[in-house]
């Protein structure tokens, strides 16, 4: 993953420090991190592997109201996605799209319920996986991959080249090599990066040719299956910004309460709601 805009990660803990102190009142630091409760909140949604519902974390902070606690970490994960869109994925990027369980929207629910991908219960996603294979990282070798270094889950309208082509051409670095199954979605790939190799792919086959990205999509369907319930489509997004920017920094283990702290007072507060 090649960083757009550069900056240094050294002494991490003396800018969070400088940055709880000193961030302007329009970043999440600025109107969070004033009390001692909205820091155990940062603190606790990032020590936790998979994520914390906002129920569960106003039950630990013995918080009366349920919605502040619900923004708040809706403007967390919206930072996170903010922080990982200035990053590009390059080298071999396997891709692929997820359909998530989602609310049917009130526009959706007095007509006929439909089956499949085109369901008024499934949000398209789509996913990206930049993957590793030791020496060898020719995808013409034929070798699964050895490693998955970062991934990226963003929501569209449709599967249809429109939607998708922006997609892969803001995120993905162009002089990578994107391995895909042969949908017409997909035909423009060619002319957005090095190399775009594609191929019929029978679904017994997918874990072998698209493994992490099959993986990465298990994965994170489990995770807001087991800790949230019915995920508006207009929030599945920010979710999806929290699995993917804890799985890019794994191995961070507990520097990961300091990034948090400095992603959200780089950033200024766009998350707007509207809890009826």
């Amino acid at each position: 993953m090649r960083r757009v805009a550069s900056a240094s990660g050294r002494n991490t803990a003396t800018k969070s420090e400088s940055y709880v102190h000193t961030a302007a009142v329009k970043t999440i630091i600025g109107k969070e991190t004033r009390n001692v409760t909205s820091v155990i909140a940062i603190q606790m949604l990032t020590y936790t592997k998979k994520s914390i519902s906002a129920k569960e974390l106003q039950r630990q902070l013995g918080h009366k109201s349920y919605n502040p606690i619900w923004a708040m970490l809706h403007k967390l994960r919206n930072a996170m996605g903010k922080r990982d869109s200035q990053y590009e994925l390059c080298g071999t990027i396997e891709l692929d799209e997820g359909f998530f369980s989602t609310e049917i929207p009130e526009e959706e629910k007095n007509k006929p319920l439909k089956r499949g991908r085109g369901s008024q219960k499934k949000t398209t996603v789509l996913v990206m996986a930049e993957t590793a294979s030791g020496k060898d990282d020719d995808p013409k070798s034929g070798k699964k991959p050895t490693a998955v270094k970062h991934i990226k889950m963003l929501v569209v309208d449709s599967l249809k080249a429109v939607d998708i082509d922006p997609k892969v051409k803001e995120n993905i670095n162009p002089e990578s090599a994107i391995i895909s199954d042969s949908s017409t979605s997909y035909t423009n790939f060619k002319s957005l990066v090095r190399e775009h190799y594609s191929q019929v792919i029978p679904k017994e086959q997918i874990g072998k040719v698209l493994p992490w990205v099959l993986i990465a999509i298990s994965n994170a369907k489990r995770t807001l299956l087991d800790i949230f319930h019915d995920i508006a489509p207009g929030y599945l997004q920010n979710y999806l910004n929290e699995f993917c920017w804890k799985f890019n920094r794994k191995y961070f283990g507990e520097a990961l309460f300091d990034r948090l702290v400095v992603t959200a007072a780089s950033y200024k507060n766009d998350f707007r709601y509207n809890i009826g």
